[in-house]
């Protein structure tokens, strides 16, 4: 009997609790209570909802979005493919795998290779641009030379397909640590 009065007090607890406004305060009348939920019918919610993007290539986009919305049950249908990772009054952050590689491997990415080997993915041409991800190091005296030439000069990669077709190909020339 004792148990079940304790779950019903935490029950009644719980629900005050999630139901109650940011600085609301518990003990408020049931007047105060009712003039909260008809304001809530009356304004939207503002949330700041941040779309996280992660890609194959391991790149992340983010994308700040400015929401109003009334319902959150429409509200939570809106993102149901997404995984919610943080939220809290103002923010809500979900974050969802792409399985593509990132629009910036598809604009401007290029497999390179190193000076010390190792087969790198390049913002650009190989040489003077930004490395974005590097793999393993290949054993470059097995290459044929038109496939070092190629390295040295870069691969577009274009799609997701050509980025594992590239990565599966050099893979058998790694040095195994």
């Amino acid at each position: 009997m004792l148990f079940r009065l304790c779950i019903a007090a935490l029950v009644v607890i719980l629900f005050m609790f999630i139901g109650r406004a940011p600085g609301m305060i518990l003990t408020g009348s049931a007047t105060q209570i009712d003039d909260y939920h008809d304001q809530q019918k009356t304004e939207p919610q503002q949330v700041t909802i941040i779309l996280e993007r992660v890609y194959l290539d391991g790149e992340i986009s983010e994308e700040a979005l400015h929401e109003s919305y009334w319902s959150i049950e429409n509200f939570w249908e809106k993102y149901d493919q997404w995984q919610l990772v943080e939220m809290d009054e103002t923010k809500m952050v979900f974050r969802k795998i792409e399985d593509d590689i990132s629009p910036l491997l598809k604009a401007n990415g290029y497999f390179g290779i190193t000076d010390n080997g190792v087969l790198t993915i390049f913002n650009g041409r190989p040489g003077r641009s930004r490395i974005i991800q590097s793999f393993f190091q290949i054993d470059v005296e097995k290459l044929e030379s038109k496939i070092q030439a190629e390295l040295l000069q870069g691969i577009p990669i274009k799609t997701k397909d050509r980025y594992v077709e590239v990565l599966e190909t050099f893979k058998t020339y790694s040095i195994e640590e």
